[in-house]
């Protein structure tokens, strides 16, 4: 059990047999793509892009105005032991860390699913622009409140 355990959403996210290193491992810039995924499935497919067939877990892109992007301004990785490929669904947890002022943190925490241990920590910091504005949206009070049943503690204090 970690201190995560409780805190925000649980995502299965598929591994690939190509998300591999030539040790066994499943790659560092693999595992980006993995927090990736499990924060699309978390949050939302972000308005104006694709097509949210699946519900998301906590419709948080959803309640942004269309044509807003959802920008990475900030990834923080720490990697506890290797993640090996299994040819079965890694699982992800993700949680608001912090969501106020044009910033939304969100802590993730991959388990190996066979050993039950926690493989990588991290932290992805998201702005909100509006091109046709040119501005950063600012997250407002009702959407603090839709994230804040999922808050839980940052990975790196």
């Amino acid at each position: 059990m970690t201190v995560q355990d409780e805190s925000g959403v649980l995502c299965r996210v598929p591994m690939r047999w190509g998300d591999m290193d030539p040790y066994g491992h499943v790659n560092n810039v693999e595992v980006v793509r993995l927090l990736e995924e499990a924060r699309i499935a978390a949050l939302g497919v972000p308005v104006g892009t694709g097509d949210q067939v699946e519900p998301p877990l906590i419709p948080f892109f959803s309640a942004l105005p269309e044509g807003t992007q959802a920008l990475i301004t900030e990834n923080r990785i720490k990697y506890l032991r290797p993640l090996e490929y299994r040819n079965t669904p890694v699982e992800v947890r993700v949680w608001v860390v912090s969501a106020r002022g044009g910033a939304l943190t969100l802590g993730f925490e991959i388990t190996d699913v066979v050993s039950r241990r926690a493989c990588v920590r991290a932290e992805t910091r998201l702005a909100f622009f509006v091109p046709a504005t040119g501005t950063v949206l600012r997250i407002s009070a009702e959407q603090q409140e839709l994230l804040a049943p999922h808050a839980g503690p940052s990975v790196f204090r």
